[in-house]
């Protein structure tokens, strides 16, 4: 029988809300299950992170045994930064061909409402919201192309990493480790190698490239748009030299010293050169409709813009080096070497990253940070510290450097944007060739018309050989992939840096024999000396004489500066020079006890550091005219020396002698208690 109405009413809110307390655990087991995914997810992908870094510890840790192998074997055909590329290529294959793909969940989305790009994108799903950041543009033939591989994107690294990472132990190292005495006395060669010979680089490859250009746009091979502008990029990224193979060979062999100091001075100067020409060509923008014509306005900013990035840089590096002179200087902290270390690595550091930050170049900024830190905070570090900030920067230049080789090798299978074109390739290998002939030769001649000693022959056929590209281009090209240009420019970059470092630095010892330069060289060995009937010597032994020879031989820009750095500079930011008491003007009494360390009035021998090749001190210096000799104290005496008991040389003295020859200080400068001996001859 039917139940009455009013009975039957109460068990529809029942039904009701058991319908509403399944439908919450459904979508309370659901909301579980998306977590427990998510959870799997991040796990997954921190494994996969895991994974990509061990690959690169194990390529690291199998070059280093290889490379033991070969210094045991003695074998130079292949240098280690070879090596890392084909154990990095190696990788690659395996990681692109051997590992299965591993997602299939991307899915095109249309976002047709929307005219511009987004770097950051919230999306809605479900009343969830998901934050989506960008990695780039995708062609739309190649929308169906997009890396399945999750391995594959985890070994894809962010290019910033290079630079804020990779790059500043490698260039500090170049700044910190310099060998001032053969870097400054052809300084100003390597200025004009390194500043004009890279200009005159980047102006002709960029220019014989925009020729390649056009005849691939006749042809046919050129499917977007390839402006002037993005011609002359290239012509900066691929005139960053890096002849660490080259270098390697010369100071295993002990090749000449002078060719070394050439090479790795350009080098080292050149890679702060092509990133600040780089930063200037990109601000490169004409106005008006035609954003890539030339425009004079325009040019001459850029040319603005790099004086401006450049000297901003240097000006940065160089006070921070000065900051830290001072403060290890005027601290205790020489009593506690693992702060000292930890302080001066991270002073050193944050200079490429407070440069960048400042819109300046961190590249210039830490080398300049590195040759101050060298020139006067390492003066002040006790001796612990002292070795422990080589050997620190030794080991993170070797590691930093050889992790980039082997990730050139990986990049070439697991990077997803190459365009290679064989007209471009072949082009971009003729056009360096004449652009490094270019940069070499003229600037040699010119350069020998003021050099005491010659660029020779050989020396110039193997800086031209030896124009290798590493690093520093590869940094800079794989910078900015977003465009066709920009992904052609690296994709030939890569190939470029493979041929250098595997053809020409394999090369590089049939060659050295080839043209006759000699090896097994003293570094401390000069070339013999000339017929000069004035020479100069400073104190007794060789050690003097090449002192004194290093000194006559340095470029003259150094020797301006050098007299003020010795007896002003030194004193205030180091425990070595002369007291300022001395220096200073009386009146500056007060300040000059202030500033001089107590240990410069505690040993004067502190003088005699490594940088007293380019200075001669009033009790040291002997002038040798014909056959007399005449020491600042007054003595003089033939040309002869006998050798005492103990080692040191002892001359005969002659009164009237002294009178005599006195005319010769015509080439003496005095300055304050530092007698500058200038040669007869400047040296470019």
């Amino acid at each position: 029988m039917a139940l009455p109405l009013r009975r039957r009413l109460p068990v529809l809110p029942l039904l009701l809300l058991a319908a509403g307390g399944l439908r919450a655990a459904e979508r309370s087991s659901s909301s579980a299950m998306e977590e427990l995914a998510t959870e799997k997810e991040a796990e997954e992908s921190h494994r996969q992170d895991s994974v990509s870094l061990l690959t690169f510890i194990l390529l690291l840790t199998l070059t280093i045994l290889t490379i033991w192998l070969f210094k045991h074997r003695r074998v130079r055909f292949l240098h280690e930064t070879g090596l890392a590329m084909i154990y990095g290529l190696i990788v690659g294959v395996i990681l692109r061909y051997g590992t299965p793909s591993t997602s299939g969940r991307d899915k095109p989305i249309s976002c047709s409402q929307e005219d511009r790009l987004f770097t950051t994108l919230l999306v809605n799903v479900s009343g969830k919201f998901f934050e989506y950041t960008l990695k780039g543009e995708i062609s739309p033939g190649k929308i169906h192309n997009v890396e399945q591989n999750d391995m594959l994107r985890k070994v894809t690294f962010d290019p910033e990493v290079f630079f804020n990472i990779l790059l500043p132990p490698i260039i500090f190292h170049a700044g910190y480790s310099l060998k001032k005495r053969h870097f400054f006395r052809n300084l100003g060669s390597i200025l004009a190698y390194a500043f004009l010979g890279t200009a005159v680089s980047c102006f002709i490859i960029g220019n014989l490239m925009y020729g390649v250009v056009k005849l691939m746009k006749l042809v046919g091979q050129l499917s977007d748009k390839f402006y002037y502008t993005d011609c002359l990029l290239f012509g900066a990224i691929i005139s960053a030299t890096d002849p660490v193979t080259v270098l390697a060979i010369f100071n295993e062999l002990h090749a000449d010293v002078d060719l070394y100091a050439l090479l790795f001075g350009e080098s080292v100067l050149n890679d702060a050169v092509a990133i600040v020409l780089s930063s200037s060509i990109v601000a490169y923008q004409p106005t008006g409709e035609n954003t890539h014509a030339f425009d004079a306005a325009a040019f001459f900013k850029s040319v603005g813009v790099f004086l401006g990035i450049f000297s901003g840089s240097f000006m940065m590096g160089a006070v921070t080096g000065v900051v830290t002179a001072l403060v290890t200087k005027f601290t205790k902290l020489h009593c506690f070497p693992l702060l000292e270390t930890a302080l001066f690595f991270l002073m050193s550091w944050s200079t490429f990253l407070l440069a960048e930050a400042c819109g300046f170049t961190g590249v210039v900024a830490v080398l300049f940070c590195g040759i101050t830190q060298a020139h006067y905070t390492y003066n002040n570090l006790s001796v612990e510290s002292r070795s422990r900030t080589k050997q620190l920067f030794e080991v993170l230049h070797f590691l930093a450097e050889n992790f980039i080789f082997s990730y050139m090798g990986l990049a070439l299978f697991t990077f997803q944007k190459h365009i290679f074109s064989p007209v471009f390739i072949i082009g971009a290998f003729i056009a360096i060739f004449l652009g490094r002939a270019a940069h070499i030769y003229p600037l040699s001649f010119l350069l020998n018309l003021g050099r005491r000693h010659k660029i020779s022959w050989n020396f110039q056929h193997m800086m031209m050989f030896s124009g290798l590209r590493g690093a520093m281009a590869f940094a800079l090209a794989i910078r900015d992939t977003a465009t066709y240009s920009h992904q052609m420019m690296f994709s030939t970059t890569l190939l470029i840096v493979f041929f250098t470092v595997w053809i020409v630095g394999g090369g590089t010892t049939p060659m050295l024999s080839w043209l006759n330069i000699r090896v097994g060289v003293d570094p401390d060995q000069d070339p013999p000396p000339t017929n000069d009937s004035f020479q100069v010597l400073q104190g007794d032994g060789p050690d003097s004489e090449r002192r004194n020879r290093t000194q006559q031989e340095s470029a003259w820009l150094f020797r301006l500066w050098y007299s003020f750095d010795h007896n002003y500079l030194k004193p205030i930011l180091t425990h070595s020079g002369p007291p300022l008491t001395t220096t200073l003007p009386s009146w500056c009494g007060l300040i000059a006890r202030c500033l001089t360390s107590p240990q410069v009035y505690d040993n004067q021998e502190q003088l005699r550091e490594e940088d007293s090749d380019f200075i001669l001190n009033d009790g040291d210096l002997t002038v040798t005219y014909g056959d007399t000799t005449i020491t600042a104290n007054g003595s003089s005496g033939p040309h002869t020396a006998t050798t005492s008991l103990d080692g040191k040389r002892t001359k005969s003295s002659s009164e009237e002698a002294l009178e005599r020859d006195l005319g010769a200080a015509d080439h003496e400068v005095t300055s304050r208690g530092t007698r500058l001996v200038f040669p007869l001859e400047d040296n470019a």
